[in-house]
């Protein structure tokens, strides 16, 4: 008869015994919180357990130099991490690693199950390393030696904060620089065309292509300096030392410092230690002010988005000043038809990120999530951050090859709006006033005539000033 495979094994933790998968890393206290939490079925986001890997290599690092930790153990638990952080690497490893990592989003306010969660990882992958069953908790115990040093409600700000930075410096900032480059690029390659700009969706005075587009470019140039200003204000006020409520009781007054300067060894992101513990347990305010910038950069690519979305309508029955990249059909009932969808997927990213900014800023207010000494609400607020910062990257980089790269500008069309737009009038005011300028636009509107042709029929100006006048690339510049 064949042997029969056991289903769980056993783990214990301070409450007691408790059945887990046998083929998995963590032990008592994550199956307790697996069991405590089935909510949306969505686990921390694979950056924060990263950060938190990395996290907790810098703190071993730090007690090994304090002589906390002896080497052997410092050694394993280095090795440990390292290995969770490889994983990640490769997207089948990473995915592979994460099944160590099951607890929902929803959990615990201070993250403490997450935080439980890889010390007891980190603990069962030195068990493996060192020929001893995983549950020994020897030679590292998840406690007494991951865990030196540090509280839940240290870590798991500190985690969050560095996850945000690394993802900002590896993902949203190079994608950013990408998309300014092809905006910029396009506002080069457009500046002689002269087309009608428009306000409220009216027509008004002559503007470039060009200098369109550089505003584009110049909006996302200060999303940068946004990204730049929100890693600074995550990397500065790292709560990593505070301990359980920033007093930094059982750690070293100089554990925080050496961990930053781990960090920063490991990520060439400059971080320190948090001015105030209290304030940077006690709140989350540097993550609703980071988020904030986000959330303006977001703003600014749905901006961005839909007036190309606007200015590529048609082909026939639209603004079409703009033809943009062919790259999926766009409906199933009506043939030829291609729909602007990059935009669209550029604004659904504003609308989640102003949904992830509510949720930010409601679980770091006092009425909700910061009471006391900790904010309760960690886990939520790190996922919405994490989410923000990959989004707007992604989209951001998605904009540029899908949609800004293979655009082009129907000069023709853009053209010859200009000449057709009562606005150019407006040239005409310092002339002959505003009233006459007015009555003109209104008659040649009735009429169906230009500007041009209306003030001729009517006297007003000879065809010499008219042609003087309406220079339209001028009306592009200040008056001289």
């Amino acid at each position: 008869m064949a042997k029969r495979t056991k289903k769980t094994r056993i783990e214990r933790d301070s409450m007691g015994e408790m059945e887990v998968p046998p083929h998995v890393l963590y032990g008592a206290s994550t199956q307790r919180a697996v069991l405590n939490f089935p909510i949306s079925g969505r686990t921390v986001h694979p950056a924060v357990i990263h950060a938190f890997a990395l996290l907790k290599r810098s703190a071993a690092v730090a007690n090994l130099k304090l002589a906390y930790l002896d080497q052997r153990r410092a050694k394993l638990i280095v090795q440990a991490c390292d290995e969770v952080l490889d994983s990640f690497e490769s997207p089948e490893d990473a995915a592979e690693m994460m099944q160590h990592f099951p607890i929902d989003i929803f959990q615990t306010g201070s993250g403490t199950s997450t935080n439980m969660n890889m010390n007891e990882v980190l603990s069962n992958i030195v068990c493996l390393n060192t020929g001893n069953h995983i549950g020994a908790k020897d030679p590292v115990h998840p406690n007494d030696h991951v865990n030196m040093g540090q509280s839940s409600n240290d870590t798991f700000p500190t985690a969050m904060q560095l996850a945000a930075c690394i993802e900002i410096k590896s993902i949203l900032i190079p994608n950013l620089k990408q998309l300014r480059k092809g905006l910029k690029a396009k506002a080069k390659k457009w500046d002689s065309i002269v087309t009608i700009g428009r306000t409220h969706l009216m027509d008004a005075t002559p503007i470039r292509v060009g200098q369109i587009f550089s505003g584009y470019a110049a909006a996302i140039d200060y999303g940068i300096k946004r990204a730049e200003r929100a890693m600074m204000r995550l990397a500065e006020n790292m709560p990593i030392g505070g301990t359980a409520v920033g007093t930094g009781m059982n750690t070293h007054p100089k554990f925080s410092g050496m961990v930053c300067k781990e960090l920063t060894k490991a990520t060439k992101i400059t971080f320190s230690e948090a001015l105030n513990h209290f304030e940077a347990q006690a709140t989350r305010d540097c993550v609703v002010e980071a988020h904030g910038e986000i959330k303006t950069i977001a703003t600014s690519i749905s901006k961005i988005a839909n007036d190309i979305r606007w200015l590529g309508s048609g082909p026939r029955c639209g603004l079409f000043e703009l033809t943009l990249p062919t790259i999926q059909p766009g409906s199933s009932i009506m043939p030829g038809k291609v729909n602007p969808v990059i935009s669209e997927s550029a604004m659904q990213v504003f609308c989640k990120v102003v949904g992830n900014d509510v949720s930010i800023t409601t679980a770091a207010s006092g009425g909700i999530g910061s009471l006391l000494e900790l904010n309760l609400c960690m886990p939520l607020i790190a996922d919405c951050l994490i989410d923000s910062i990959s989004l707007i990257g992604n989209i951001a980089g998605v904009m540029d090859t899908k949609l800004i790269q293979d655009m082009q500008v129907n000069k023709e069309k853009a053209e010859a709006l200009v000449e057709q737009s009562l606005m150019v009038g407006t040239v005409l005011a310092p002339v002959i006033g505003y009233d006459n300028a007015a009555k003109l636009a209104k008659d040649a509107f009735a009429s169906g005539e230009t500007i041009r042709e209306c003030a001729l029929r009517e006297g007003l100006l000879s065809e010499e000033q008219l042609d003087d006048l309406l220079d339209f690339k001028a009306m592009t510049e200040p008056s001289k």
